[in-house]
């Protein structure tokens, strides 16, 4: 069994509810679960909080009907929403597909809405990929935001509805779970303010000046999943 895959064995073997929370908008939830089970996890897409589905079921209950700024790979999650006379816009991470055109169509989109509703998928400002640090959909929802005048909705994390939403999935808590992530601000500070405690993990988009971030001060730092899992499970068994 892989590194990861043991690292997963061993929570799934315990008395721990796990809830994996993805802002992941470049793939859908089967993809990245298949990717996931490659790694050697045990998981199904029923134990994925992710962004777009709970976008698409916020799309259905308001009759909206969406211009989608989002990447290919997920666009099969939206198959059954009505995108026509977009009356909102839904932004994701759309990597190469965030050309000028596809920016002024969106933003066109709102300017013509009498109540512009634009919907976020994650805000987060890049992450990290082997080629280097990638810019994510923070930066160009915040430039809507400003040449529209107006306030995205954020669906993933760091907004505590999100978060709430994968707790109230498993029955737990805030106060009895703990977030574990690479993210200073999308991980470790949207799960602190919605009441929950928060490890980072010294990996993935991890810098080190994230361990003297002005505003957010995570519960503890770790190495790497495994070592925040060995801690999880210390503390469980006492």
């Amino acid at each position: 069994m892989s590194k990861p895959g043991k690292v997963g064995a061993r929570l799934k073997g315990s008395r721990l509810k796990v809830r994996f929370c993805t802002n992941e908008s470049q793939k859908s939830r089967a993809e990245l679960v298949g990717q996931l089970r490659r790694l050697g996890f045990d998981i199904s897409e029923g134990e994925v909080t992710a962004p777009a589905p709970a976008a698409c079921q916020i799309l259905k209950e308001r009759g909206l009907r969406p211009y989608l700024l989002i990447h290919d790979g997920v666009r099969s999650e939206f198959d059954q929403i009505d995108t026509s006379n977009p009356n909102c816009v839904v932004i994701a991470d759309a990597g190469e597909s965030f050309s000028y055109q596809n920016m002024n169509n969106a933003f066109q989109v709102l300017m013509e809405l009498e109540n512009p509703v634009l919907i976020s998928l994650g805000k987060g400002r890049y992450y990290k990929e082997t080629s280097g640090l990638m810019l994510d959909v923070g930066p160009y929802m915040k430039a809507l935001e400003y040449a529209c005048g107006i306030k995205a909705e954020v669906v993933g994390k760091p907004s505590p509805e999100f978060f709430k939403s994968a707790l109230q999935t498993i029955g737990v808590e805030a106060h009895q779970a703990v977030m574990i992530g690479d993210d200073i601000v999308g991980d470790v500070g949207g799960a602190q303010r919605c009441g929950m405690r928060a490890l980072q993990v010294r990996t993935g988009k991890f810098r080190p000046s994230d361990e003297h971030h002005p505003e957010v001060k995570a519960d503890g730092y770790v190495d790497n999943l495994a070592e925040a899992v060995d801690l999880l499970l210390q503390h469980t068994d006492k």
